[in-house]
């Protein structure tokens, strides 16, 4: 069901509309780590550390259907939000089309590419063919995972986060049977188990997108709207495209500290796979939260009520730094035991050291990571995409270089200690810019533009009085904010440079 998320009180309203995404994460990194789990318990160390060796180059992929989720999540929003149907329709079916191009190239690209990509990481040779063969699978399904991807993010710009929850319990417990089935019954070993992905992915992507047709249908416009638009198709890659570049570096940035890792042996890798997926459960859920707020904020910012984002990120942050606090728990004092769920009897002390290692040395540091991911929501929900990019570079930037130099002194615990020094400062500046309220001044001017779009409609006939009216709209918009005469001064501004 379609939700509108600018009514009701913003707290009750905003975790409501998180809770089932925060949900639809653990079911969707139970389905990561299911196959990392059944790999190490039943088909081997070797298998363990081959899955994992592959893991920073599927993290590519994934951040392309991330980021264009996100784009479209938050352009879908901001029209739903104002009301703008038309609109909205046209958004997610320029969403869909695109997004279906753009996963074809790259499916092909990324099956030519194999052997290289696995070679850049530099994958020892013992779990190489593995590795590739694990590879080339899941990007033979790659646009089952885009589809599926884009098509939550859409259903969470309609307000609708029990959809997808419902999509990925299904799709998870039918990966984690098809693990069970392919590499235990059957002893497909690491094929088994990048089949089952492949299958999971596919039959959620087909049954999420005949949900999302129906869903369509009861937008009510007064006439058909447009099924592209180059427009919205740019709208959309204004948001998109800094969102895949941001998820693209991070993993960019993760190959290279993958590549450090993997000259440190199989043993080494295998307890990195298995911790970094414990890690990215958590990282992920934050940053879930922080999508569930760029979501609220598109859709208040074009029904105009900016002081509902401040309610709505106050609520956010308490939400997420009491899951960090949960997560903290279980992996710095529980950590063994979790590690352990991806290991067998043959699986040597050095691995799961180097697991433990990593997760007492970076969980303390998840508190710091909220903060900065739910900054980051409200930044991007506003479109402040040079401030919500600014923190990103920081965090890759020096969280590569530090692993790079503490290493050489420090061996592989170097690169785990990397990982905070990046987080704090990162945290630090999207914490600084949220509370200078740069976030604001994107409204301001989106509020403008919408004087200047309707003066280009009416052309010169333009008179005085649906000029003052215009004017007063524009004022409306932002005065929770900013004040009603700087408001009124930017939307006289451009009326008059769109009459003339």
């Amino acid at each position: 069901m379609n939700k509108d998320l600018t009514v009701g009180n913003p707290q009750k309203v905003l975790i409501n509309f998180t809770i089932p995404m925060f949900i639809s994460v653990i079911f969707q990194q139970l389905y990561n780590i299911a196959d990392s789990v059944i790999a190490g318990k039943y088909a081997g160390e070797s298998a363990l550390a081959a899955v994992g060796a592959s893991y920073p180059i599927t993290m590519i992929f994934m951040a392309v259907a991330l980021g264009c989720q996100i784009g479209c999540s938050v352009i879908i929003s901001k029209y739903f939000g104002a009301g703008d149907y038309e609109k909205t329709k046209t958004c997610i079916s320029t969403s869909l089309i695109s997004g279906l191009i753009l996963s074809a190239v790259l499916t092909v690209v990324g099956i030519i590419f194999t052997a290289p990509m696995m070679n850049l990481v530099k994958t020892p040779e013992d779990i190489f063919e593995d590795g590739s063969l694990y590879l080339k699978i899941y990007v033979g399904g790659f646009i089952f995972l885009f589809i599926y991807n884009v098509a939550t993010g859409i259903f969470n710009s309609l307000g609708d986060s029990k959809t997808p929850l419902i999509l990925l319990i299904f799709s998870s417990v039918g990966n984690i049977f098809l693990d069970a089935l392919f590499v235990i019954k059957f002893s497909w070993g690491v094929a088994g188990v990048a089949w089952a992905t492949f299958m999971a992915q596919g039959l959620s992507c087909i049954i999420s997108v005949i949900i999302l047709i129906f869903r369509i249908k009861k937008l009510k416009t007064p006439k058909p709207a447009p099924i592209f638009s180059s427009k919205a198709l740019k709208d959309i890659l204004r948001v998109s495209i800094p969102s895949i570049l941001q998820q693209s570096f991070v993993s960019i940035g993760n190959m290279f500290i993958q590549a450090i890792i993997n000259s440190y042996g199989s043993s080494v890798i295998a307890g990195y796979s298995a911790a970094i997926k414990l890690n990215t459960f958590a990282i992920t859920s934050f940053t879930t939260l922080g999508n569930g707020i760029s979501s609220f904020t598109a859709q208040n910012l074009g029904a105009g009520k900016l002081e509902r984002i401040k309610k709505g990120f106050r609520s956010g942050v308490l939400f997420a730094l009491s899951i960090a606090l949960v997560f903290f728990i279980l992996y710095f004092f529980f950590g063994k035991a979790f590690l352990s769920l991806f290991m067998n009897e043959d699986s040597t002390q050095l691995a799961i050291d180097t697991g433990l290692d990593f997760m007492r040395i970076t969980s303390p540091f998840y508190f710091a990571v909220c903060a900065k991911l739910i900054c980051d929501g409200v930044l991007r929900g506003s479109e402040s995409m040079n401030y919500f990019m600014a923190t990103t570079f920081t965090d890759l930037i020096l969280r590569v270089v530090l692993a790079f130099i503490f290493s050489s002194f420090w061996d592989v615990m170097g690169v785990w200690i990397a990982w905070p020094i990046s987080w704090v400062i990162a945290a630090i500046m999207s914490v600084m810019f949220y509370c200078k309220d740069v976030w604001i001044r994107n409204p301001v001017k989106a509020a403008a533009k919408v004087a200047e779009d309707v003066a280009e409609e009416v052309s010169e006939e333009i008179s005085e009085q649906v000029a003052a009216e215009v004017k007063k709209e524009v004022a409306a918009k932002v005065k929770a904010e900013v004040t009603a005469e700087v408001a009124e001064e930017i939307a006289e501004d451009e009326i008059t440079e769109g009459s003339k």
